[in-house]
């Protein structure tokens, strides 16, 4: 018997994923905002009232935006990419983490 994939009857798991899973429920259209600080907002509200997750919020947060970054791959523009990846320092900052990145020393 012949297998189906996923994607040829118009489904995507990680669509799936992101719209069901048991770690985050997420505002419609989260990451279709275009201010990164309200992507952020919107995730750590969403990580802070959520009793199912099994790390810290902001783990929670960050790997929900590093997976739909991940997963959108090539089909993300350059402009998408880049609020995105705004939003990343900004959800840092909510958190009051360090940015990423080479630090000085001395």
């Amino acid at each position: 018997m012949p297998r189906t994939s996923a994607k040829s009857k118009g489904q995507r798991w990680s669509q799936r994923v992101t719209e069901t899973s048991n770690a985050l429920t997420l505002e419609k259209g989260v990451f279709a905002r275009t201010d990164p600080r309200k992507i952020a907002v919107s995730l750590r509200r969403s990580a802070e009232r959520s009793r199912r997750r099994k790390g810290s919020s902001f783990q929670s947060a960050m790997s929900m935006l590093n997976f739909y970054i991940n997963r959108a791959g090539r089909t993300l523009s350059a402009r998408q990419r880049a609020r995105l990846e705004k939003a990343k320092a900004e959800l840092r900052e909510l958190y009051g983490k360090p940015a990423t990145g080479l630090r000085r020393t001395g």
